[in-house]
């Protein structure tokens, strides 16, 4: 009886020897298992970390670009400089070269405009009596009174376009009160006329006198119906 007893107990602490050490086994599995989902957590957070980082520098990079790009812009357009298309136009062909040229060069526009308007009757050259004929016979009727001879920002253009008709051989006496309104110092004036026949004439030298500033430039003729393939041809040949 003895005997059995003892080798029960041998037995109860096998079995328990065991069972401690399969309970210790997945214990320490568990443990591990934990330890290494925690670690792929920290990694994926590094690499999630990382990442941020790298676009953090990317969205900066990128915004770095976009500021030098507008620097080197400005840079350019202050190289270059600014471009004024300054017109007078009676009839509407003066007004669509000088459309053509601002599209060209990326100027501004200013239209010279009479406060009183020259209607088709007043431009009948042909009627000794129309407006444009007195005022041609009588040079003391020319000085006509504009809307504006003022242009915004004026200082800041270096190159400015000078366009109007031809007139009996010189520059539509509009244009005159213009130019003898402003100061051209610095700038760069290039005329531009259009007329069905008549040539240049002396109005570039004309109203280079009459402004008595800035480095004035041979002008170009244009026909009444000049294309924008012809006008644009023109303005890359001036190297602007």
């Amino acid at each position: 009886m003895k005997k059995f007893t003892v080798l029960w107990m041998s037995l109860l602490l096998v079995f328990g020897l065991v069972a401690c050490g399969s309970t210790q086994q997945e214990e320490t599995e568990q443990e591990t298992v934990a330890e290494s989902a925690a670690g792929d957590t920290d990694e994926t957070l590094a690499e999630d970390a990382d990442d941020a980082e790298t676009l953090d520098e990317a969205e900066e990079t990128g915004e770095e670009a976009a500021a030098d790009s507008e620097l080197e812009d400005e840079d350019t357009d202050t190289e270059r400089g600014k471009v004024l298309v300054v017109y007078y136009s009676a009839t509407g062909s003066t007004e669509a070269v000088a459309g053509y040229i601002a599209e060209a060069t990326g100027g501004d526009l200013f239209e010279i405009t009479p406060v009183e308007v020259y209607t088709d009757e007043d431009l009948d050259w042909t009627n000794s009596d129309s407006r444009v004929s007195v005022e041609h016979d009588n040079e003391d009727q020319r000085d006509v009174e504009l809307v504006s001879t003022t242009v915004e920002d004026w200082d800041s253009y270096d190159t400015v376009f000078i366009g109007y008709p031809i007139w009996w051989g010189i520059a539509a006496w509009p244009m005159d009160s213009f130019v003898e309104a402003n100061d051209f110092t610095g700038k760069t004036v290039i005329p531009f006329y259009t007329s069905s026949s008549s040539g240049l004439g002396e109005s570039g030298e004309l109203l280079a006198e009459l402004a008595g500033t800035g480095d004035w430039q041979e002008g170009q003729r244009f026909r009444s119906s000049a294309s924008e393939s012809d006008v644009v041809s023109w303005v890359e040949g001036l190297g602007l």
